[in-house]
């Protein structure tokens, strides 16, 4: 959700091969993972191996979204708005099939229960019966601070005001002296860098493969919306929101109708808040 609301904040793009990069980040740190060792036998401490898998999967990604952003986006920037939209689906089949062509259908399981003989799985912490464990700590914490450290970016340091400015109006942040092509791709440097730790938070709990990033992206691009796309409070808001939907939806009612509700809940905002929770509507100059 925060690599779909950045991109399209800056570029008012919608970027649906996001999803593929998560899934590319979470291969990366399944291979990673068996260079040092696997989960069974790791070479390193646990928690240095879990911080390898991470790093490499977000520089693996986001060197694939400067690749993505160089060939696929920018000699579309000045076109009609559908031409960067269908290269962006374009983009997204092409990931898909090369990893399923290169890799294969069959998923690909980072086995945390072997990680230091299941300490991330069995160990935790006990709430009246329900047992949280460590291993979803770390995921959660982790989020966590990667959405605080964003914000911070974005709203305490020079570039992230620069990328405030080009969103607001590019043409007039090129007149005032900011390299508009050097902040784009830090965008999507910086949003691709989070779908690949994504990718990786997502895989330590269940098997990844190939098909996951279709999912991935629809689910992010609805958290984007809910929360107010080009918002980055509201992009995890909005996750949050729609992860709290999903699960419940799954515990309380059926696993066969947690998609049918959380696509309810898309389908709700785009009529009654098309903005979103935490998103400005659109100022139309006439």
């Amino acid at each position: 959700a925060l690599g779909y609301t950045l991109v399209y904040g800056v570029l008012k793009l919608l970027n649906f091969a996001h999803g593929d990069v998560f899934m590319v980040g979470s291969f990366v740190g399944f291979g990673v993972l068996q260079l040092l060792g696997g989960s069974a036998d790791p070479r390193v401490p646990v928690w240095l191996l879990l911080s390898l898998v991470t790093l490499a999967a977000m520089g693996a990604c986001a060197g694939l979204g400067v690749a993505i952003e160089r060939f696929a986006y920018r000699p579309l920037r000045d076109a009609p708005r559908i031409a960067p939209l269908i290269s962006a689906l374009g983009v997204s089949f092409f990931l898909a099939n090369s990893m399923q062509l290169l890799f294969g259908a069959t998923p690909r399981n980072y086995n945390t229960f072997d990680l230091s003989n299941g300490a991330l799985y069995y160990r935790g912490i006990d709430i009246g019966n329900v047992k949280v464990p460590l291993l979803r700590i770390i995921t959660i914490v982790s989020a966590l601070v990667l959405m605080v450290l964003l914000w911070l970016l974005v709203n305490k340091t020079r570039t992230g005001k620069a990328m405030r400015a080009t969103s607001f109006d590019r043409e007039a942040a090129a007149m005032m002296g900011i390299d508009i092509d050097r902040v784009i791709v830090f965008t999507f440097v910086l949003g691709s860098a989070l779908a690949g730790a994504a990718g990786v938070m997502f895989a330590l709990r269940v098997p990844t493969q190939v098909s996951i990033g279709f999912v991935a992206g629809l689910k992010g691009f609805t958290a984007a919306v809910i929360g107010g796309i080009g918002s980055i409070p509201g992009a995890m808001a909005g996750g949050l929101i729609l992860g709290c939907a999903e699960a419940y939806a799954q515990g309380y009612i059926s696993t066969k109708w947690s998609d049918l509700i959380v696509f309810s809940i898309l389908i709700a905002f785009m009529i009654f808040r098309p903005q979103g929770l935490l998103g400005r509507a659109d100022i139309r100059k006439v």
